[in-house]
């Protein structure tokens, strides 16, 4: 049985799904899911993050956070945290970047959030010399100061769409036809968590939500406002969301959603909007949303380049200059990715980030 079998299976059974369960499905089956059986990173994978690109970006992102450790009296037990570390490619770079940072690898207590086997063995090889230990649900934070990074996490967390209809909405459903799966949509109805989109859309307009990230946010940002700390969060999208995002990654090339489940990544730009009224909340400081470009040029990336092209000629060179403007040129992924900072009520923001 393939996961389109399953799905389709589900779907005679139990009528149309939402886009929010066919992700869950496709990233997280046990057997079938995508995240679950693959790795799914660099050029042999299907998509590449930044730290895949370059080291100076986890550097940086390393800096940062160990700058804020030492701003917040550097306390003598913290804990490193990250959400869906990847290979272990970000942390490692983290780690190296801050070595000469004194007192900062004795303090940490590096712990990781990811759910997939495969891409666990690798993160334990990766970081094998640091001792890393890793946690399925963040209530298990340890109760000390939390210093977190969470690239391209938030992105994968299954969303849910909305097509506005007069003064309600009709929910985007997946449903089957023809033995292949399809989009449909759901009897129009009131959404109370989309009341207050209705002063901003008109009809046709899609909204989605993503119930799940903040949960997710409210354990961080609770963490650091009652313990101390600072969480850098990094991901593609924007503030209040409109449109039609939902996307797949197959080979580096997008694809249909629906087309061979659990074969391709599957992802939505992040609305930052609700993840800052979260932190609020939980009685968190956030920053001003700011592009990548920007945060990365104020630590100092074009000097850190500078510096790593010194000793470098033709290819090795050539593969630097792209990947430095691969990470900050506006027409690359300078302006698509963003970063929001937590960080507690009583101190300064993360460097490279503003209030």
């Amino acid at each position: 049985m393939s996961l389109t079998d399953h799905l389709l299976e589900r779907i005679a059974q139990d009528g149309p799904m939402t886009v929010a369960d066919y992700m869950t499905e496709c990233l997280l089956h046990p057997t079938y899911g995508y995240y679950t059986t693959r790795d799914p990173l660099g050029v042999q994978g299907d998509f590449v993050t930044a730290p895949e690109i370059s080291q100076m970006f986890g550097e940086l992102i390393g800096l940062s956070l160990a700058q804020s450790w030492m701003d917040q009296g550097h306390p003598d037990h913290f804990v490193l945290a990250e959400l869906g570390p990847g290979r272990g490619t970000l942390m490692a770079d983290i780690l190296r970047a801050t070595r000469g940072v004194r007192g900062f690898h004795d303090a940490a207590e590096i712990v990781l959030f990811e759910a997939s086997p495969t891409l666990r063995d690798i993160q334990a090889e990766t970081l094998k010399e640091f001792a890393p230990r890793w946690i399925t649900t963040l209530t298990d934070l340890p109760d000390a100061p939390l210093f977190l990074v969470a690239n391209e996490f938030f992105d994968a967390l299954p969303i849910r769409q909305f097509l506005r209809d007069g003064p309600a909405w009709r929910e985007r459903l997946i449903g089957a036809e023809d033995e292949s799966l399809t989009f449909g949509l759901g009897a129009q109805a009131d959404q109370v968590a989309l009341t207050d989109r209705l002063q901003d859309t008109k009809d046709g307009d899609l909204v989605e939500l993503c119930a799940a990230a903040i949960p997710i946010l409210t354990v961080i940002a609770g963490r650091i406002a009652s313990h101390g700390g600072a969480g850098l969060i990094v991901d593609y999208g924007d503030w209040h969301s409109l449109g039609d995002t939902f996307q797949a990654l197959r080979g580096h090339e997008r694809v249909d959603p629906l087309d061979s489940p659990g074969q391709a990544d599957l992802t939505a730009h992040v609305d930052f909007e609700p993840l800052a009224l979260a932190a609020r909340a939980a009685g968190c400081a956030h920053s001003r949303l700011t592009p990548q470009g920007v945060f990365l040029e104020r630590l100092g990336i074009t000097a850190r380049a500078q510096a790593l092209a010194k000793p470098l000629g033709g290819a090795k060179l050539d593969m630097l200059v792209a990947a430095h403007r691969r990470l900050t040129h506006p027409e690359e992924m300078g302006n698509l990715f963003k970063l929001l900072g937590l960080y507690p009520s009583y101190a300064a923001p993360p460097p490279g980030l503003e209030p």
